[in-house]
Parts: structure tokens; C-alpha cells; sequence
């Protein structure tokens, strides 16, 4: 056996007596001679190498009692049961004593867990003590490869079974006890069972492992009077994962799919009759396979952050929601659990449980599996996030696009139920949206597609994602990291061929930006840079905020968290907006449109926001949010956006050196000697006013602003998407 050695034990025992009776001979032997020499005046370096040996014996004595201690109790526990020769029997005894106490330790575990399996819920203690060895991979494979893919599910099944007959009987002490040790002993489990199945893990136990988990998955288990199905109770596993290490793509490729398709063939026929008359007039619910804890009427006592002492809720648990949650901890699992197409199918997975099955997760009321694993899938930027963040935009939009009314100047919803039904999906939306937010300018600009999705079907995913107040707010933000980068690209003025690369850029960027030929870049060449990103920059912020007002008024709600949102992205979109002098604006922009809450960005303290905070919290005081305010409120969001994009081009000026050279030496917001324009956080809000309003008339912004005003502002193009007819181009903004 690789790694092992093998040796009689009757020997291997005098092995390790001889060597210690060896090692306190040399060292007595040392001790002698030391005394000898030293009496005669003679050097006495050999007593030192004779010491030196004794010391090396001693620890070689006392790693071969420890081995011999070690095969002992493996031989006592059954662990190794050796192997005979012609030379004899031999027991076989990892070659590292880690290896052999995982070995030990591994194998002790899984019996506890095949007592808990047989109805032993005192074994559930013993196995309560390894659970800090899951790190270990030779605890694992021994583990696993003690109680087996059967083992596993009907573990998890006698522990829900018992914890039933203890609610049953009204044991409390009993029941708190199961569902306390119960949870621990899930996670345990389920850590073992994801590094145990993943291929890149040397835990793992092969592809047969893989198989046996579908094999017992689909079969049933228990006594004829509780049976249950292996997945209802592997699902139990899978909702107590707390993400390490994460599930792989080859359980999600091999269970995980399986157990997709095991749902729909046994619930196909119930969910379609539930949709026709005489389904609808009982209710028509699409109810899924529940997971064990929900078919035994548990509720969440076996899930984590619950308490055994609260009231069993009522609220069932789904074993493919469970699938869900495991799924939502690696980008890759999730990728392999959704970007397939099984066969005989005509739709992906992903299609599948936004349109077919999402029926079944309405029914739960519990979207938080499914919505993790969507944000996790769908917001990398990688080609496979990129394509489920395509396909989930196209697929929302065909669903939602039915809720409203075409024609009028205001957008109606006709089908409240079908806007309803899908406003979960909301917020995971806005997160795949913001993933790929340069999608909007290559859609609304460039008349392109991103996957599928033309620019109506983006038109009405819009609506769904701005209608959360959460994922509204997530696009803003997105936006405008974007806009962001998009001007910390700006060529600053002075830029030439000799200091390109200095810069972070090329020779051809030169070329590219110098637009009067003089091999150099000057004031109107970056000018011209910034008003053609104000029209990039400004189109997409006008879907977002139009279509948010938009959706609003066709649910007839006031726009007061909005602005709560909208003060909090401003005041905190200055903290993202550099300091002046502090480095360049360039070695800021990476990552403009991946993760999007501004980490690595230098943030700036103290009472330097706008004055656009304060103006709406002024007029959160000042005025009642009714129905009647809705279009004056919303316009405050409006001017938001604008005093935002002056912000962000007033600091692109000073950042590119357009405002090099301009008498300062008077200004409230200039400091020192000679004078600099200080810090935005050492500037109060009038000074930092001031300074807006100077960059404006001296830099020559002016155009620029109105440019990105008026293309924000324009908003008939988002009415014709819609399907609306005229309305003010302005978007009713003040």
C-alpha cells in the first residue's frame, strides 16, 4: 500500500524496547566518559559526540513508542487489519504518524456517525469531538471511506428522524440536545462531503463516490413507516454549508444536476395540473419535494442561527433550495449547475427556475438560496458570468414585459400579479446589471446586444432591477465607478511622446488624442475627451433614473428611500473621488466594473460632502412624500446625477492639469505658500461650492455640463423602449 510500511507487531515491539534500552545506555555511556576524560585533563569532545548520539537514539526511541502506542490501538480498534506473507503477519502502519492518527481518528468518526445512522443519538457527541479535523485530508478519506455515500445520507436522515420523535414525545431537553448537536454535526458532515468530492482536493474519493451519492439520492431509506428519499435528506448537508471550502464543479456537474432533474420528473405532472382550472380553483401552488426537515415538519431546527428553542416555524425548506445554498459558495459550482442544458430538454437550467420552477420557489417564500447562487453566478467577469448575466436579463425581461401597459404618456401596470411574482429577482438583477454595466452605453449608444438581449429587452429588466431600492442604488453606484474610470482616462494636458509610458499610456494614445496634430496633448484636446464621455457617460445614467421614476409612479409609491440612497451614494461617491495631488487619477481606475463597493479607493474623512446631502435632507423635513410629490421628488434625484457628474468633472480638470496655471491665490478653497488647492476634506461645503463653480468658469466646463445635462435629461428614447407615448423629454424634472 503506497504510503504505508509494513511490520510484525510481536517484532516492531522488541524493535522499540531495544532502541530505548539502546538510547539510555549511550547516554549513561556519554555521562561516564565525560567524567573520565574531564578527571585526566583530556579533551573531552568525544563524551560530546557520544552525547549527540545518545540524544539522536533517544528521539528516534520515542518516535517508535509513539508508532508502536499508535498500531496498538489501531489493531485494538480494528482500523488495519494487516496482511499475511510467507514471512508472516504484518500490520500496515502509515509511514507518517499524522497520516496514521488521522487514519485512527478518521475511521472512529465515520463508526459514530454509522451509530447515528443505526438510531444512536448518544453517538452524536462522539462525533461532535472531530470536528476540528476536517482540515485534515486522511481524516476525511478515512471518514468517508468508512461509512460511504449510504452512510452519509442515512445519517443525515436518522438525525432528523430522532429529532422528530423527540418533538413528538415533547422531550424538550432531547430535541434541544438533537438540534444544537444536530447542527454542528451537519456542518461537519457536509465540509467533509465537499472537500471529499472535490477532484482538485486529495480528500477525494473518486468519481464512483460521486455516483454512489446519486445512486442513494434517488433511492429511498428508512423503516416502511418513515421511509424518505436520500436527497431529502443529503439536502439537510447542503443547507448547513457555511461556504468552506466551497462545493466543486464535479458534485454539482454529477449530483447537483441529478438532483434538478430528479425534481422535475417526479413533480412535472403535478405542476402542470396545477396550472389548469380545476388547479388554479384549489390554489394552483407549484409545491416542490421538500427536504427532510420540512417533509418531518422540523422547520429550521436543524439550520443554522435558529435556536432549538424557538417555535418550529411553518415555513417548509426545499431540498433544491438546499442544492442552492451550497451552490452559492464558488463561482464555478454555480456555473456548472446553471450553464447546462440536460438532455431532452429545451431549456438551460438557469431558464429552467427562472420560468418553469420558479413557481416552486414563490411557493417556499424563501428566496435567499436562489438569489445568492444567482449574484455569485452572474456578476464575474469571466465569459461564463458574463453569458448566465445575458440570459438572465432576456429571460426576466420576456417574463415581466406582459405586467405592463403600452401606450400613455405614464407607464401602468396591467398584471400587478406577474410584476409581483418576479420582483424578487429584483435585487440579483441589478447586481448582474452593475456586473456588466458598460453593457448599457454599447446597447443604448451603439445599438448592440449583449448576448440575447436587445436594447427593449433591456428596456424592461430595467424596470424590475430599479424598482428595488437596494439594486437601484447598486446600479447608481455602478455608474458611476464607471463614469469614474471613464474620465480617470483622460489624457492629461502636457502629454507627448517622451512621457507617455510615465503616464500609463502609449505612443498611439497620443496620436489618438491629439486632435490639433501638434504632438502634444493641450487644454482642448482633453476638453474634447470629457464632453464626448459626458454623452457615454450621461446615457446611461438617464435609463437608470428615468426608468426608476418610471416604474415608481406605475406602482404609485413615493420616492422617499430613494433619496435616503441617493444622499448616502453621493456623500460616498466623494470619498471616491481622489484627493487632489495625493497620485494620479489613472492608478485608480482598475476594476471599474467588477466589484462595485469602492474597496482600495482613498476615502476621505470629515464633514466634506456636498451640499447635495444636506439640500435633501432639508427636504425630507421640509416636505410630506405623498402621491402628490412623487414628480417633484423624483426631480431631486435628478439633480443628484448632475451635481454628481460636476463633481466628477470638476476633478478630472484639476486631476489632467486643465486648471494648471489659473489664478488661485484668492480663492476661499486655496491654502499655503505658494498656494494649493486644498485637500476636498480639509475644504467646508462653501468652499468646496466655490471651487465647483471656479472650475466651471475658468477651466470651461460649462459645455461639458451641458452637454451631460442635456443628454440626462432627454428622455424620450427611454419612452419609446417602453412603449409610451410622447411625454416630456425632460422627464418632468424641474
Amino acid at each position: 500500500m503506497s504510503g504505508f510500511s509494513g511490520v510484525k507487531r510481536a517484532e516492531f515491539d522488541l524493535m522499540a524496547g531495544k532502541h530505548t534500552e539502546a538510547a539510555g545506555r549511550l547516554e549513561a555511556l556519554a555521562q561516564a566518559l565525560h567524567r573520565e576524560l574531564q578527571g585526566a585533563g583530556l579533551d573531552t569532545a568525544p563524551a560530546a559526540r557520544l552525547r549527540e548520539l545518545a540524544r539522536r537514539v533517544t528521539t528516534q526511541a520515542d518516535d517508535l513508542r509513539r508508532r508502536q502506542n499508535l498500531a496498538h490501538e489501531l489493531h485494538r480498534q480494528r482500523v488495519s487489519l494487516g496482511r499475511s506473507t510467507p514471512a508472516g503477519s504484518f500490520v500496515e502502519m502509515p509511514d507518517r504518524l499524522d497520516d496514521a492518527k488521522a487514519l485512527l481518528d478518521g475511521t472512529l468518526a465515520g463508526r459514530a456517525a454509522s451509530k447515528v445512522a443505526d438510531g444512536d443519538d448518544k453517538a452524536l457527541a462522539d462525533l461532535e469531538k472531530y470536528a476540528s479535523r476536517t482540515g485534515d485530508s486522511e481524516f476525511v478519506k478515512a471518514f468517508l471511506g468508512t461509512i460511504g455515500a449510504r452512510g452519509v445520507t442515512r445519517m443525515a436522515g436518522s438525525l432528523a428522524t430522532m429529532l422528530r420523535d423527540a418533538v413528538t414525545r415533547g422531550d424538550s431537553d432531547r430535541k434541544n440536545r438533537l438540534s444544537t448537536s444536530g447542527r454542528n454535526v451537519l456542518s461537519t458532515l457536509s465540509s467533509i462531503l465537499a472537500k471529499g468530492t472535490n477532484r482538485k482536493n486529495s480528500s477525494y474519493q473518486g468519481d464512483g463516490f460521486l455516483a454512489d451519492l446519486v445512486k442513494e439520492g434517488r433511492a429511498q431509506h428508512g423503516a416502511d413507516g418513515g421511509k424518505y428519499l436520500g436527497y431529502q435528506a443529503l439536502a439537510l448537508i447542503w443547507r448547513a454549508h457555511d461556504g468552506e471550502p466551497p462545493y466543486s464543479k464535479e458534485f454539482m456537474e454529477v449530483v447537483g444536476r441529478d438532483v434538478i432533474v430528479y425534481e422535475r420528473e417526479q413533480r412535472e405532472d403535478a405542476w402542470a395540473a396545477s396550472k389548469d382550472a380545476l388547479g388554479r380553483a384549489f390554489g394552483g401552488a407549484q409545491v416542490p419535494i421538500v427536504d427532510l426537515a420540512g417533509s418531518l415538519g422540523l422547520g429550521a431546527l436543524l439550520r443554522w442561527g435558529v435556536s432549538a428553542k424557538d417555535p418550529i416555524t411553518e415555513k417548509p425548506s426545499s431540498m433544491v433550495e438546499s442544492l442552492f445554498h451550497a451552490a452559492k459558495s464558488s463561482r464555478e459550482a454555480s456555473h456548472a449547475l446553471l450553464d447546462h442544458t440536460p438532455p431532452g430538454w429545451g431549456e438551460s437550467v438557469l431558464e429552467y427556475l427562472l420560468t418553469t420552477r420558479w413557481g416552486a420557489s414563490q411557493y417556499l417564500d424563501d428566496y435567499e438560496p436562489i438569489n445568492g447562487m444567482l449574484i455569485t453566478a452572474t456578476t464575474g467577469q469571466d465569459a461564463t458570468s458574463q453569458k448566465l448575466a445575458a440570459q438572465m436579463t432576456k429571460t426576466i425581461s420576456n417574463e415581466v414585459r406582459g405586467a405592463f401597459k403600452q401606450g400613455g404618456e405614464k407607464l401602468k401596470i396591467k398584471d400587478r400579479e406577474t410584476f409581483d411574482r418576479y420582483a424578487p429577482l429584483g435585487y440579483p438583477l441589478a447586481r448582474a446589471i452593475s456586473a456588466n454595466i458598460d453593457q448599457l452605453s454599447k446597447l443604448y449608444l451603439n445599438r448592440g446586444t449583449f448576448g440575447e438581449v436587445a436594447p427593449q429587452d433591456m428596456a424592461y429588466a430595467l424596470l424590475l432591477a430599479t424598482s428595488n431600492d437596494p439594486g437601484f442604488e447598486v446600479l447608481v453606484r455602478a455608474q458611476t465607478e464607471h463614469m469614474r474610470a471613464a474620465l480617470a482616462g483622460a489624457p492629461p494636458v502636457g502629454l507627448d511622446a517622451s512621457n507617455a509610458e510615465r503616464f500609463g499610456f502609449t505612443k498611439a494614445d497620443v496620436e489618438r488624442f491629439d486632435l490639433n496634430g501638434n504632438g502634444r496633448i493641450d487644454k482642448g484636446d482633453t476638453a474634447q475627451y470629457l464632453l464626448d464621455r459626458a454623452v457615454e457617460e450621461a446615457t446611461p445614467f438617464k435609463y437608470l433614473v428615468e426608468t426608476r421614476r418610471q416604474v415608481l409612479i406605475a406602482q404609485g409609491l413615493d420616492d422617499k428611500k430613494a433619496d435616503e440612497a441617493l444622499k448616502q451614494m453621493v456623500a460616498d461617491a466623494i470619498g471616491l473621488l481622489p484627493i487632489p495631488g495625493a497620485k494620479q487619477v489613472s492608478t485608480l481606475a482598475s476594476g471599474a466594473f467588477g466589484e462595485l463597493t469602492g474597496n482600495g479607493y482613498e476615502k476621505l474623512a470629515g464633514a466634506a460632502y456636498d451640499q447635495l446631502s444636506q439640500h435633501v435632507a432639508q427636504r425630507m423635513a421640509e416636505l410630506r412624500h405623498d402621491l402628490d410629490e412623487t414628480y417633484r421628488t423624483l426631480a431631486d434625484n435628478r439633480l443628484g446625477v448632475e451635481r454628481l457628474a460636476e463633481q466628477m468633472f470638476g476633478t478630472a480638470m484639476l486631476n489632467k492639469g486643465m486648471l494648471d496655471g489659473m489664478e488661485v491665490k484668492h480663492e476661499p478653497f486655496v491654502t499655503g505658500n505658494p498656494p494649493r488647492i486644498k485637500s476636498f476634506n480639509e475644504m467646508t461645503r462653501q468652499e468646496y461650492s466655490l471651487f465647483l463653480e471656479w472650475a466651471r468658469k475658468t477651466g470651461g466646463s460649462s459645455e461639458t455640463l451641458g452637454t451631460f445635462n442635456g443628454t440626462f435629461r432627454r428622455t424620450s428614447e427611454v419612452h419609446d423602449y417602453l412603449g409610451l407615448d410622447g411625454g416630456s423629454s425632460s422627464g418632468g424634472g424641474r
